[in-house]
C-alpha cells in the first residue's frame, strides 16, 4: 500500500505452474517483486482496475502487458467485469472464484465516488451479485468480503432500504440531507447526500456542512 495515496497494488500467483500477475501498480513494488522471487513465480501481465495515477503510477516500471480482459495465467482464471462509475474504464477481477480485485467501486465501509447511478449499478447489481464468501480486494486500505459489506456497508445498507440518516446538511451551499455517513478508507469520511429537488450524491466528507 502508498503510503500517501494508501493505494494497493497485488501480485496472485499459481505457485505450481510458476505464473503470476500483478494487480494495479500504483504502490511500491519492491515487496510484490520479492514475494516473486520467494515463491518462484514469473508475473506475465498487470491487471489495470482503472486508469487513475495512484494506480497506475509503476505500470512502466514492470514492461509487462497491460490486461484489462478475461484471461487465464497458469492455474488461474481471471474474469473482468465491468463496473463503471468511479471511472469511465473500471475493471473488477474475479479469479478463480475465490477473490474480487473491486478497485475503486466497493471499499470495506464504503464506496468509491463518481457517476451516483452507475456507481449504485456497479455495486449493487454486479458486484454484490458474486458470492458472499468471495474475498474483495480493494484499491484502498483494508480486504473485506462481499457478504460483509452486504450487510455493514453503509452505503449498500441504505441501498437494501435497511437504513437511511436524516441530518440536515449543506454541501456546496446547497441545503441537503445527510443520508449515509462513513468514515471511509482515509478517514475523511464519505456520506451519501439527498438534495431538495430529490438528486442524490455521493461526496467527500470535507464537502459536508452540518
Amino acid at each position: 500500500m502508498d503510503p500517501g495515496w494508501l493505494s494497493n497494488a497485488y501480485l496472485v500467483a499459481d505457485e505450481e505452474g510458476g505464473r503470476a500477475v500483478y494487480v494495479d501498480a500504483g504502490a511500491p513494488l519492491g515487496p510484490l517483486r520479492e514475494a516473486a522471487e520467494r515463491w518462484r513465480v514469473e508475473p506475465v501481465a498487470v491487471l489495470r482496475t482503472h486508469s487513475h495515477h495512484d494506480h497506475v503510477a509503476h505500470e512502466d516500471e514492470l514492461g509487462l502487458p497491460v490486461r484489462t480482459d478475461s484471461l487465464s495465467v497458469g492455474g488461474l482464471q481471471i474474469g473482468a467485469i465491468p463496473t463503471p462509475g468511479h471511472s469511465d474504464d473500471m475493471i473488477a477481477f474475479v479469479v478463480n472464484d475465490e477473490v474480487v480485485f473491486t478497485g475503486d467501486t466497493l471499499f470495506k465501509d464504503s464506496v468509491g465516488g463518481g457517476d451516483y447511478e452507475q456507481v449504485r449499478h456497479s455495486v449493487m447489481d454486479v458486484l454484490l451479485a458474486l458470492p458472499d464468501e468471495l474475498r474483495a480486494l480493494p484499491g484502498h486500505t483494508d480486504e473485506t468480503t462481499i457478504g460483509r459489506e452486504r450487510e455493514q456497508n453503509p452505503f449498500v445498507r441504505y441501498w437494501r432500504g435497511v437504513d437511511a440518516g436524516t441530518d440536515p446538511c449543506r454541501v456546496g451551499g446547497e441545503e441537503a440531507t445527510l443520508v449515509v455517513w462513513s468514515p471511509d478508507y482515509d478517514g475523511k469520511g464519505k456520506a451519501l447526500v439527498r438534495f431538495a429537488d430529490g438528486r442524490e450524491a455521493i461526496v467527500g466528507g470535507s464537502r459536508v456542512e452540518r
